[in-house]
């Protein structure tokens, strides 16, 4: 079985990927091209927040785990290829061009026959018609080449790495076997499948799917709040009991992956458009452009106008549970525009993410209390679990917002009603009498 293994790109994917390796006595050498993430990690320290990673680093920094700009020439037994594969913002095409220049750098790196796993997202057909030439230019044909897609959460990582069946792909049979030991020596299940094009859409399809039922959540949600019903209540009777797929809660649906892959799954079909991805997520990504609409109506409707109005939001990382300080597909980022509009100014509280990147996206930042006390209205974003553990009553003072817009429905909407406040969430919007709550 190899023990030594280069990570190219130490990203989320080859960050986690590292530390994982790294408590099962494997040794990593990772690369990556920017040198405040090689400085960081360098110190034993995460540049990302996933619990657990921090300490991997901090324990087996230069000793089984070591970082630099490329991999060491010849040394390693494995080479993983886990760079980036954004999206492009106005054509929606992905851009290949960060896994041909690892793929490049790989193939002068390394000596041939090095297997070779292809980690990052793709098209389908990628990893033959991008990553092999390169490969082939330099090595002929020794080349063992796999792809295995990483399908893991963030905040859980770590563990599902190991419990999470990987699924393997390989260019052919000795490739095949290459990856099943590799990766036989980290994670518990192996699921073998018959090429890479097979791996690549096993990762599409997990991802897109999740994307996809996500966003029939939103269109209950949409649909409910036409008619003046609560959507969790239909969701919940739909479920109760019920042996079919459960429907999912409406919810913002962001993240490095699903805020992208649907896009990458689109180019994959070759210029026949799918007629579910596309709309998908053409859906979820309308939810917080709904929302920050609707937020400045309802401060319109409260104030009479809403220039000079202060909205206090609370969450500003894609996700709250598992928590996270990842700000890839933020609803923050698609809400500013219309709060910049209508001239609110907005004050952010966020457990995990820092002040300075508040400020960036267009927020003052401030301390919880104060986001309750010296705001017009609050709106809740994600569900960490310092919003779930809100006490109402404790956290109010003498100034009180006018309405709470608790997008997750995490905070308790009696206590909420009971203090004269206005309570609405995602696809709820029931009416309101300040005078008879008071």
């Amino acid at each position: 079985m190899p023990k030594t293994i280069g990570v190219v790109g130490l990203g989320y994917v080859g960050l986690t990927l590292t530390a994982a390796l790294a408590t099962k006595d494997f040794v990593v050498h990772g690369s990556d091209v920017s040198p405040g993430v090689l400085e960081t990690l360098s110190h034993g320290r995460s540049h990302i927040f996933e619990p657990g990673v921090e300490e991997v680093f901090a324990e087996h920094i230069g000793t089984r785990i070591h970082v630099g700009t490329e991999l060491p020439p010849n040394t390693v037994e494995v080479a993983v290829i886990s760079v980036s594969t954004p999206v492009d913002d106005n054509t929606r095409r992905p851009n290949l061009a960060n896994l041909a220049a690892a793929a490049r750098s790989v193939a002068a790196r390394c000596a041939p026959g090095t297997l070779v796993v292809v980690r990052s997202t793709v098209p389908v057909g990628t990893s033959r018609q991008v990553v092999l030439p390169e490969l082939r230019a330099a090595w002929g044909d020794d080349v063992k080449l796999v792809m295995a897609p990483e399908r893991t959460i963030q905040g859980q990582a770590l563990r599902e790495l190991v419990e999470l069946p990987q699924v393997i792909g390989g260019l052919d049979e000795a490739s095949l076997r290459a990856g099943v030991e590799f990766f036989s020596g980290l994670a518990r299940t192996i699921v073998e499948v018959s090429d890479l094009e097979t791996a690549e859409l096993v990762k599409l399809s997990n991802n897109c799917h999740t994307d996809l039922i996500y966003s029939f959540g939103n269109e209950i949600a949409l649909i409910a709040e036409r008619h003046g019903l609560d959507p969790l209540e239909v969701i919940r009777a739909a479920n109760a009991d019920y042996p079919r797929p459960d429907l999912s809660k409406p919810g913002y649906v962001g993240g490095g992956c699903l805020s992208k892959d649907p896009y990458i799954m689109i180019d994959s079909a070759h210029g026949r458009e799918p007629f579910l991805v596309g709309r998908a997520r053409e859906l979820n990504e309308f939810m917080p452009v709904h929302v920050a609409e609707t937020v400045v109506g309802m401060l319109r409707e409260a104030r009479g106008e809403t220039r000079g109005a202060r909205l206090a939001v609370l969450g500003w990382a894609y996700k709250g549970w598992p928590p996270t300080d990842d700000m890839r597909g933020t609803p923050i980022a698609s809400m500013m525009p219309a709060f910049s509009a209508a001239g609110i100014t907005v004050i952010g509280h966020d457990p995990m993410v820092t002040d300075d990147v508040i400020r960036q996206y267009g927020g003052d930042p401030v301390s919880l209390d104060k986001a309750f006390s010296e705001s017009d209205a609050v709106l809740v974003i994600n569900d960490h679990p310092d919003y779930r553990a809100i006490s109402i009553p404790e956290i109010l003072g003498e100034s009180r917002p006018a309405f709470i817009y608790d997008s997750w429905r995490v905070l308790d909407a009696g206590a909420v009603t009971a203090a004269g406040i206005r309570y609405a969430g995602l696809g709820y919007l029931p009416r309101f009498d300040a005078k008879a709550s008071a």
